[in-house]
């Protein structure tokens, strides 16, 4: 098994060179212009605090269709009553804060590391990384973030304070992506969370060949906000 150690320069060993878990190289930085090329080659980091920077590239990947997205009735009932409200890049480091400090099972501390934290901050200051918040009395009690390049969307993290809340603002964010024509969306690593949406695994080699025809898609580079006109009538499941 050959890890690679990554040079100063931004440039990453071919994906296939993966171990058989997905792990690629180790360090280099988080530098913006390293995070983009990472995540044009279908690689993204991935490590806890006090170790180096780990870089991954799985094999199966895992990725999600937005216009065939599968919604839990129970989600839809939610959906229609309206009793969250979605908003997108208006709370950014709450959310990624709080998907850093929420306890989940099985999970010792975050893996989203001051670094981490900073660095994704950058991206949102560029206008390549994006949030989804769900509100309620006027308090955000759920959401996501990720990244975007081309008609990609790289979801990163997710957390809920308040029941369904982070499912609201992951098909709101679905529904958005589908207006705008984004075909993907890279789930990374398979759960059974993601699998009710309809997110299903592919090999690492025809990830790597929608990624490559969705990076020819314009990046919606800058902050974004809601379509007044988004709306789809879901799969229900």
């Amino acid at each position: 098994m050959t890890i690679f150690r990554l040079s100063r320069g931004v440039v990453f060993p071919d994906p296939a060179l993966a171990d058989e878990d997905g792990l690629l190289a180790v360090g280099g930085d988080l530098s913006a212009r390293r995070l983009v090329t990472a995540y044009a080659s279908g690689i993204f980091p991935w490590y806890s605090e006090g170790e180096p920077i780990l870089w991954w590239s799985p094999d199966p990947r895992t990725i999600l269709e937005p216009a065939t997205i599968h919604v839990p009735r129970s989600l839809a009932k939610t959906l229609r009553r309206g009793e969250l409200s979605v908003t997108i890049d208006e709370a950014f480091e709450h959310v990624i804060d709080r998907c850093a400090r929420k306890r989940r099972a099985g999970q010792r501390g975050t893996w989203i590391t001051r670094a981490m934290r900073d660095a994704y901050v950058d991206l949102y200051a560029a206008g390549l990384a994006h949030s989804v918040e769900a509100w309620r009395d006027g308090e955000v009690v759920g959401g996501l973030y990720g990244v975007s390049l081309g008609g990609a969307f790289f979801g990163e993290s997710m957390y809920a304070d308040a029941p369904e809340s982070s499912k609201v603002a992951f098909v709101t964010l679905c529904a958005t992506l589908r207006a705008w024509g984004f075909p993907l969306v890279d789930c990374q690593m398979k759960t059974a969370h993601l699998a009710r949406f309809g997110a299903y695994e592919i090999p690492r080699d025809d990830f790597l060949v929608r990624l490559r025809d969705a990076l020819r898609l314009p990046t919606r580079q800058g902050r974004w906000r809601l379509e007044p006109t988004v709306g789809f009538e879901p799969t229900t499941c």
